[in-house]
């Protein structure tokens, strides 16, 4: 199976492509699901259909669907949300907020990719592609078992067996309801798929992500924060597409401007993805509604290519900590080092050979930190960052 995310900032025109791609998918043979995470769905729009919480078919090999983040929540989450509405009500509050606050920022969409788990480990599909919510963040925190494994493994059975020795006397005691077993085994339950669901989107045999932005500023200055954050977290960015490129035939003087400033941005897109394959989606003379239309949009981004296949494997830049500071490793290949010189401003990285600039977007890790060293061996730079002085 094959697994593909689209992310981006939103307005890009993310779930278009994301649908372009499942269309071009199924109709090269390949049992295809595009499924909507983000909570405010256009996938049906882009469609042209009225979508259902649940795998529908809408063409030869193509299903579609639109997670209801409500249900997954109550269905994953509803114990531990009783219990926390239980908490709060037992504190006076008592108002509608109380519902909204037993879901914690990314909750929701962290239970709809566990539908993606369920799909995988069943087999139900050889190319599952995702429409995520407008930020690659929520993919950080499928690191959170991983940093939470020794609590989880150590800590958190004898947690679970105090619980169960203190709740006779506390409860009546303090009037505050202690969590039941049955919470702390969907606690449980959650951590373990979402372990599982890491693994998985950890897998570069299976699962890419692929960023869309637009030739401006603003899209590819979130774009590179994304790009940073997805592989320090060691996820495969096998693709960037550039979106609502106007074509060159197009020559009306209106475009000429607006033409001008998408070939500086482009060249920016180049700069700050390389050595990541960089694919185009033209701005259509219509909007893209309708599978038709996103026939058209699939065949101008991918051309004759497969749309699935992994289109890059490797981790391009990499956050390590060591004794005095951190060193920050970006693969950079066919540079020579004598040409290599590298500045930094604000939380930008600026790196120049004879041919190239690349601004790279610095985790906030490094932010308050200074360069004190760098080398370039094996075609990786590797910067060193340590402690201001001064």
């Amino acid at each position: 199976m094959r697994i593909i995310l689209y992310t981006g900032k939103g307005g890009t025109g993310k779930t278009s492509i994301a649908a372009a791609t499942a269309f071009k998918s199924a109709a090269q043979g390949q049992k295809t699901l595009v499924v909507s995470t983000d909570a405010a769905h256009s996938l049906g729009d882009s469609l042209d259909r009225k979508l259902t919480p649940e795998p529908m078919e809408i063409g030869s090999n193509l299903f579609a669907q639109e997670i209801d983040p409500i249900y997954e929540v109550e269905k994953g989450w509803g114990k531990v949300q009783e219990y926390l509405t239980a908490l709060f009500t037992s504190k006076t509050i008592k108002d509608i907020t109380t519902e909204e606050l037993t879901v914690f920022p990314g909750m929701e969409e962290l239970l709809s990719l566990l539908r993606i788990l369920k799909y995988h480990e069943e087999k139900a599909f050889d190319v599952i592609i995702i429409d995520c919510a407008p930020t690659g963040e929520t993919l950080a925190l499928l690191s959170f078992p991983e940093m939470l494994r020794w609590w989880m493994d150590k800590l958190f059975p004898m947690k679970r067996k105090a619980i169960k020795l203190v709740r006779p006397v506390v409860e009546p005691l303090f009037g505050i309801p202690m969590p039941s077993d049955g919470v702390m085994g969907e606690i449980q339950n959650i951590y373990n798929q979402l372990d599982r669901m890491r693994v998985l989107l950890s897998d570069r045999s299976v699962t890419s992500i692929r960023i869309v932005v637009n030739p401006e500023k603003m899209v590819i200055k979130e774009s590179q924060r994304s790009f940073t954050y997805l592989n320090i977290y060691d996820f495969n960015i096998d693709a960037i597409i550039v979106n609502r490129v106007i074509p060159e035939s197009v020559t009306d003087e209106y475009f000429r401007g607006w033409k001008d400033i998408q070939k500086k941005y482009k060249d920016m897109i180049l700069e700050s993805f390389s050595p990541v394959p960089v694919y185009y989606a033209p701005l259509f003379e219509q909007e893209i509604v309708g599978l038709p239309m996103l026939a058209r949009m699939g065949d101008e981004v991918f051309k004759d290519e497969n749309p699935t296949e992994i289109k890059y494997n490797m981790r391009t830049q990499e956050v390590k900590k060591e004794s005095g500071g951190y060193t920050y490793s970006l693969y950079m290949p066919f540079t020579d080092k004598k040409e290599l010189s590298l500045n930094q401003k604000s939380d930008e990285l600026i790196i120049r050979t004879a041919s190239l600039k690349r601004t790279i977007t610095l985790p906030r890790t490094l932010l308050n930190l200074e360069i004190t060293g760098a080398q370039f061996k094996d075609d990786r730079l590797v910067i060193r960052f340590g402690e201001k002085t001064g």
